[in-house]
């Protein structure tokens, strides 16, 4: 392309113009991007250039230049894409700059900039990280009144968020509104509605799902990994276990996450025998197990009854490094809270405490199930904690029925 600009066998249109303006951004940095939009001749100088433009430098993080370039656009008269206004919300998404947010919106309506989906699909799916449904139903709530219609991926965050919170009848009708609205074999929507197919037990429409997918010109290893997890989780063992082997012959094993798709639905149903074995067959293939692998080991073990087992193997995961992403993942929270339970059972209060403080920091106590089973492992334990109420409600749960049932239990261990 610097070739035809430079020699000109033929005079480039708008478009290639703007991808090349693309590419040397992402390729070479925003000063080699400046450089050439200030040679690409004026009349191209337009809107499609210059939110191209605002977008790459978002692209890299630079939020002050883009932003003078935002406020160039406005003294050209050029309109400011909603694609601009989406970046700009993704890179103040963290907890820390989340309150910029709101002037962002306004800013998006000062600009005269019509809503669009794919917005309020960010923000619903900002929410849902959070595990804040109500937040996540009040952005949904705003979209239908701004008149801007759901679309698939709306669907399917709304239901999986509600799946996640354990509110299985909410979910199901989501699920229904997804199936409506798929629009082609989406391999991503179908990856969701395998998952979301688990979580509900719906064996014959998961078996229906997966059979489309297989139908795809390339099914990846990652819808492999979801199916197998999802048919264990209502149960279907020897389905799952095909399924792997499947994937072994027609993928390869290459990745850690591989291997722990089985292992997390044998550990699940306390199978550790069968985890070990794959767990060695793992090490022998030269995948490395990671801090997700010994999770799901140590719920194992603890299914067996071999609590000192349990105990030196989440030390062993702890000891691994683990980023954010994973320790915030859905997979990770549910196989913790599932070790939370066992130890509660046990009125181990010193494990769950440890536990818990994980499932806090990300924001995964939101939901009241995951206090009223901290609550359970006071009561096993005969202690009372005349401030467990308080700390539920500043930790942003809502206690409920269960809640009440067992703070009266409790009551009968005060000192």
């Amino acid at each position: 392309m610097e070739w035809v600009i430079r020699e000109r066998p033929y005079r480039p249109k708008e478009l290639d113009y703007s991808y090349l303006l693309e590419f040397t951004t992402k390729l070479h940095g925003i000063l080699q991007g400046e450089r050439l939009f200030s040679n690409i001749p004026s009349e191209f100088q337009n809107e499609l250039l210059y939110n191209n433009l605002v977008i790459a430098c978002l692209d890299k993080g630079s939020i002050r230049l883009s932003l003078a370039y935002m406020k160039k656009m406005r003294e050209l008269a050029h309109p400011i894409s909603h694609l601009v206004f989406n970046r700009l919300i993704i890179l103040h998404s963290s907890p820390s700059s989340k309150k910029m947010i709101p002037k962002i919106l306004r800013q998006m309506r000062a600009d005269k900039v019509v809503p669009h989906v794919s917005t309020y699909n960010i923000l619903m799916k900002m929410e849902a990280n959070e595990h804040n449904i109500e937040g996540l139903m009040k952005v949904y709530s705003d979209m239908k009144r701004s008149q801007v219609e759901p679309n698939e991926v709306s669907y399917c965050i709304i239901a999986t968020a509600h799946a996640v919170a354990r509110l299985y009848s909410a979910a199901e009708t989501y699920v229904e509104a997804v199936e409506k609205s798929v629009t082609g074999n989406n391999w991503s929507t179908l990856d969701v509605l395998i998952i979301l197919y688990g979580y509900l037990g719906k064996r014959k429409e998961l078996e229906s799902t997966w059979g489309i997918v297989q139908e795809l010109p390339h099914v990846r290893s990652k819808s492999y990994i979801l199916a197998i997890e999802a048919f264990g989780r209502i149960g279907q063992l020897s389905r799952a276990e095909e399924l792997w082997l499947d994937m072994k012959s027609v993928k390869g094993l290459k990745s850690s996450e591989q291997f722990n798709s089985l292992i997390s639905v044998y550990c699940k149903h306390g199978l550790i025998g069968k985890a070990s074995r794959l767990f060695k067959e793992m090490e022998m293939n030269g995948c490395k197990p990671n801090s997700i692998t010994y999770r799901h080991l140590a719920l194992g073990c603890l299914k067996r009854e071999l609590v000192g087992e349990a105990l030196k193997t989440l030390d062993l995961g702890m000891d691994l490094t683990t980023s954010k992403k994973v320790r915030h993942s859905t997979p990770w929270l549910e196989t913790t809270l599932s070790i939370v339970e066992i130890f509660a059972e046990k009125g181990d209060i010193a494990n769950v405490e440890k536990l818990f403080d994980e499932l806090s920091k990300a924001r995964y106590t939101r939901y009241t199930f995951v206090y009223n089973i901290l609550l359970k492992a006071y009561v096993k334990a005969k202690k009372y904690d005349p401030n467990f109420l308080r700390r539920m409600i500043l930790g942003g749960a809502r206690p409920d029925a269960e809640t009440y049932s067992l703070i009266r239990v409790a009551e009968q261990f005060r000192s």
